[in-house]
């Protein structure tokens, strides 16, 4: 199945299905990049553990067919008592490790780093000193360095990369920091109903930028994971919760392409 969304599926962004997303698209976007380095560049993927609030499937406890059973009783097992059952059954928040990556273009000679690629995480968007706070006191690293710094955000949810400038209302946005034009920022802010057009990736002077197509990337991780198989786009809306003008496109698409 074709992806149903010229450009980001809101659906990805379910906490079931990101982590596998963002891997796949971390691999599509390296590749793509490798493939355009001159042999003085290398682009690398460097992981990382986040730990995170994630939907978790209930344990299925196997219980045996056949049991060993001392004949020997107990004096405590003489006294019956009464157990009241519990009349709530919850469910806790854990939090679990989760595996995320970004990568590095780095030159071939010594390793330098030339530009940092980063796809946002849920934890570099949570609102907390090891969340957000920690993204931004990394993020701050890079731009007292040389290097450039791509940010990808395809995540709704949480705090935007921080910026003096205000930001139109959109749900993705891309940020591109040249080492040489600091503090500047591109942006490019991205919708549900277009394609997201290819964007630069600086590299060093006097060498041109090779071309990154997000995009692209999305559609080629879609088709491979058959991520069709695990969404079903007739049931609930995607969450977070559109905005009504979005949700109102998004539900006409959806009934245009037969997948309501």
């Amino acid at each position: 199945m074709e992806p149903p969304f010229p450009g980001m599926d809101p659906y990805l962004e379910a906490p079931s299905l990101w982590p596998d997303v963002h891997h796949r698209l971390i691999t599509a976007i390296c590749d793509e990049i490798q493939a355009q380095l001159g042999p003085q560049y290398t682009a690398v993927i460097t992981p990382y553990v986040a730990f995170e609030s994630i939907d978790i499937a209930p344990v299925r406890l196997a219980v045996p067919d056949i049991a060993i059973v001392d004949r020997e009783v107990s004096p405590i097992a003489e006294y019956s008592v009464a157990v009241a059952p519990a009349p709530l059954t919850g469910t806790a928040a854990m939090e679990v490790s989760t595996r995320y990556a970004r990568i590095e273009i780095r030159t071939v000679e010594d390793e330098a780093l030339v530009t940092a690629i980063e796809l946002l995480s849920p934890v570099n968007k949570r609102p907390s000193f090891d969340g957000a706070d920690a993204y931004e006191r990394k993020r701050q690293e890079v731009f007292r360095s040389d290097a450039h710094l791509l940010e990808i955000d395809l995540l709704r949810a949480g705090r935007r990369p921080q910026l003096l400038t205000a930001l139109p209302a959109a749900p993705y946005f891309i940020f591109l920091s040249r080492a040489e034009r600091r503090p500047q920022i591109e942006i490019w802010p991205l919708t549900l109903r277009d394609p997201i057009l290819p964007v630069p990736v600086p590299l060093r002077r006097p060498d041109p930028d090779v071309v990154l197509d997000v995009g692209r990337a999305i559609h080629h991780i879609y088709t491979s994971a058959r991520y069709e198989r695990r969404i079903d786009y007739r049931v609930a809306p995607p969450s977070p919760p559109l905005t009504p003008e979005d949700y109102a496109w998004l539900d006409a698409h959806l009934h245009e392409l037969d997948c309501r």
